[in-house]
């Protein structure tokens, strides 16, 4: 028998991994509500303490799907749950600039380039435009989205800070489930209070790029205006989100609808 995970007092299932959390209990747009236990999104999964593994192991997952580029998955690699397939789903190209931003801020030169003066916001938004339309993205969402809907659950999806890749990836299966506009962007700017893991390794960064804090900032938290620009570009080149989810993702209605059976109640 599993342990059942109590949400602690903070609102954190994980206290080591503080953006660790069930997509469970959201409402969609006809009534339904999203199945508690199914469906986790997360920050770095090489963070759970010893104290929490226990916890972590009795969650019941099965999938776990790590969203981050190579270098980060093999300077940091994740602590697996038992009986979990872990599984690397890249949906960034490695050599693009929105995936080697840390190494970015090692180089004084080339972060005051990239991220100071304001830069750094329009770095945040070119990255929520690539995470639609390019090649890799399109190819991993596609794959998280049938591994939610066909694998073995639960299913834990994560990136670094898991706000960004993994941010898109809630909005999008959200979306799919017909979860409304305003609910999703709730649940995308709820990574805000739970960034004490990045802010420790960002401020280390932003110390060694020369820059002020204030400059970095903008790529250490979420702005409704970064997942706007995702759901704007959608419209720009698909013409509208079904429209992606067909034309772009690939995806069938028959895996939506798996998705929606299993997934919703």
């Amino acid at each position: 028998m599993g342990i059942v995970a109590d949400v602690t007092n903070d609102g954190f299932i994980l206290s080591s991994v503080p953006n660790f959390r069930d997509l469970g209990g959201l409402r969609t747009a006809t009534g339904r509500t999203v199945r508690h236990g199914l469906l986790y999104r997360s920050d770095a999964l090489h963070s759970v303490s010893e104290e929490e593994v226990a916890v972590y192991n009795g969650l019941g997952i099965r999938q776990l799907v790590d969203l981050r580029t190579p270098h980060e998955r093999e300077s940091l690699p994740d602590i697996t749950p038992e009986g979990a397939a872990y599984t690397a789903v890249s949906v960034q190209n490695p050599e693009a600039a929105g995936a080697n931003f840390s190494a970015a801020l090692t180089d004084p030169e080339v972060a005051r380039r990239m991220f100071a003066d304001g830069a750094a916001e329009r770095f945040m938004l070119g990255v929520y435009r690539e995470l639609v339309t390019d090649a890799e993205a399109l190819t991993g969402y596609r794959d998280l989205v049938e591994r939610a809907a066909k694998g073995p659950t639960a299913l834990v999806f994560h990136c670094s800070a898991g706000k960004d890749r993994t941010g898109w990836g809630a909005a999008l299966l959200l979306g799919l489930l017909g979860v409304d506009r305003e609910t999703v962007v709730t649940d995308y700017l709820a990574s805000n209070d739970r960034q004490a893991n990045t802010d420790k390794w960002m401020r280390l960064l932003a110390e060694n790029s020369g820059l002020p804090w204030e400059e970095v900032v903008p790529m250490t938290r979420v702005r409704a205006e970064y997942l706007d620009t995702s759901f704007r570009h959608i419209d720009e080149v698909y013409g509208s989100f079904d429209n992606y989810v067909v034309d772009g993702l690939e995806l069938s209605g028959g895996t939506v609808d798996l998705l929606r059976e299993r997934m919703l109640r």
